[in-house]
């Protein structure tokens, strides 16, 4: 059996043929698209031609360390690819996202590309959406009031993030809570729900976003699941 860091890296690897020369792509972030950035690293020295979009100061970090190039959003009309990680797929292809805090930009770059392909070890396919607490950004003022609208909503609890004793800034400067629903029915519901909050930024839910889910499993297979975008 593999370790979850051998797992995250054979799929980060099995991704990045998924990239052809001459894209311009979206890059995610946390532990398993660091593999992915990884690999591309490698074969922007063997010759690919690649920009990317980065969804993080973190990624962004990296990528340039690997010497790619690097674009703004802004200066870019569609991506024809991103790829990112998840904390949670359930059968439907809808994602909870967030739990490294970039869940702003990631879902900005998203829905800017043509495909959202997201990679995963097993561990983060479940049956229902709500076991890892959904991430919801926030503005810093009033977010207790937030928190406490979101309390009213059969959530057991809501917590402010907290990094080093201090709660934790986004890259955009927010807050994030952090929602243990346990149990989500209705993912587009509750993201629209959320999303009508006074002072909620963006919520972690991915719905109808991915268009193909690549898990990697602890014996070395690494199976692809075609979604849909709405």
């Amino acid at each position: 059996m593999l370790s979850n860091n051998e797992i995250k890296k054979r799929t980060g690897i099995y991704a990045a043929d998924f990239v052809e020369s001459g894209m311009m792509i979206g890059l995610g972030t946390g532990s398993t698209v660091f593999f992915l950035i990884e690999e591309l690293g490698k074969r922007v020295q063997q010759g690919l031609q690649l920009t990317i979009v980065p969804t993080s100061h973190q990624t962004e970090t990296m990528a340039k360390q690997l010497n790619m190039r690097i674009a703004d959003l802004n200066d870019v009309d569609k991506l024809q690819l991103t790829i990112d990680g998840a904390d949670e797929v359930d059968p439907q292809l809808q994602l909870i996202k967030g739990g490294g805090g970039a869940l702003l930009q990631e879902k900005i770059v998203a829905a800017a590309s043509e495909q959202l392909i997201i990679i995963a070890d097993q561990s983060k396919i479940v049956d229902h959406l709500g076991r890892f607490p959904l991430p919801v950004e926030v503005i810093p003022f009033g977010y207790k009031q937030v928190q406490r609208k979101i309390l009213s909503m059969n959530c057991s609890k809501v917590e402010l993030r907290q990094k080093d004793n201090k709660p934790f800034v986004t890259d955009h400067k927010h807050y994030i809570l952090d929602c243990y629903f346990e149990k989500i029915n209705d993912a587009a519901w509750l993201n629209t729900t959320l999303n009508s909050f006074p002072g909620v930024v963006e919520t972690g839910l991915f719905v109808n976003m991915a268009t193909k889910i690549i898990v990697g499993y602890k014996d070395g297979r690494v199976e692809e699941v075609a979604g849909r975008r709405s």
